[in-house]
């Protein structure tokens, strides 16, 4: 089966690659399908980032179903959005708005400063700055990790979008049932210190920053590859 075989709410793909990258900037965990040697299917939720034409995951070396993604393997990565829950006059027509995008193709091992590369855009995707206030990776840690990479094409992605209100056929409608949407919005809380760390010791710039502008934040800067850092 091809991406382009949809056979329901056809209406509700979106083609503009703007609105993939959106989405993508937005999110944080992706689920990572595959189908292992054994022909058996293997589901992962997982941090991501893309990094221009490509997503960026990254796992343990000691991951047996990661290492063989890591082989080779023809993979998918889904990626969702709730934005609202949509009521209606009855239980049936209940939905909700949606923003939903897959990708697929061979994942790509990276290695070397491309490797470090991906390691350090993830991390400053998650929270933009944070790679800076920290030292730098040790040969062991990278050892321990695999970073994968699954490229972006003109024809391996699908993105559908549902941004509707209540649309439904009633011969009346009904005055004394409410119907509408309720939109979902996101936010970071207060920075809670871990208990061993001094009273005194303010979260740094990185966290702040991220709370204060919200998840809107880590959509700064993103979109453009990153070059490779040694």
């Amino acid at each position: 089966m091809t991406l382009d075989n949809l056979t329901r709410l056809k209406e509700k793909r979106r083609s503009e690659r703007a609105e993939l990258d959106r989405l993508l900037d937005e999110e944080l965990v992706c689920t990572l399908a595959t189908v292992t040697t054994d022909g058996r299917p293997w589901a992962v939720p997982m941090f991501y980032a893309r990094d221009g034409d490509r997503l960026l995951l990254h796992g343990s070396t000691g991951a047996g179903a990661l290492r063989q993604v890591a082989a080779g393997s023809e993979a998918v990565v889904a990626v969702h959005a709730i934005d609202a829950i949509v009521l209606a006059t009855s239980l049936f027509e209940h939905s909700a708005n949606y923003r939903s995008a897959v990708v697929r193709g061979p994942l790509v091992r990276l290695t070397g400063d491309d490797a470090v590369a991906a390691l350090d855009r993830l991390s400053d995707t998650l929270v933009p700055g944070r790679r800076a206030e920290l030292r730098g990776h040790l040969k062991t840690e990278l050892v321990a990790t695999v970073a994968l990479a699954l490229e972006i094409t003109d024809d391996n992605w699908l993105l559908k979008v549902s941004d509707k209100d209540v649309d439904e056929e009633l011969d009346v409608i009904p005055d004394d049932v409410w119907t509408g949407i309720l939109p979902i919005h996101r936010t970071y809380g207060e920075p809670v210190r871990s208990p061993w760390l001094p009273d005194d010791l303010p979260a740094p710039p990185s966290v702040v920053a991220l709370r204060d502008a919200g998840p809107q934040r880590r959509r700064q800067g993103r979109g453009q590859r990153s070059g490779t850092n040694r």
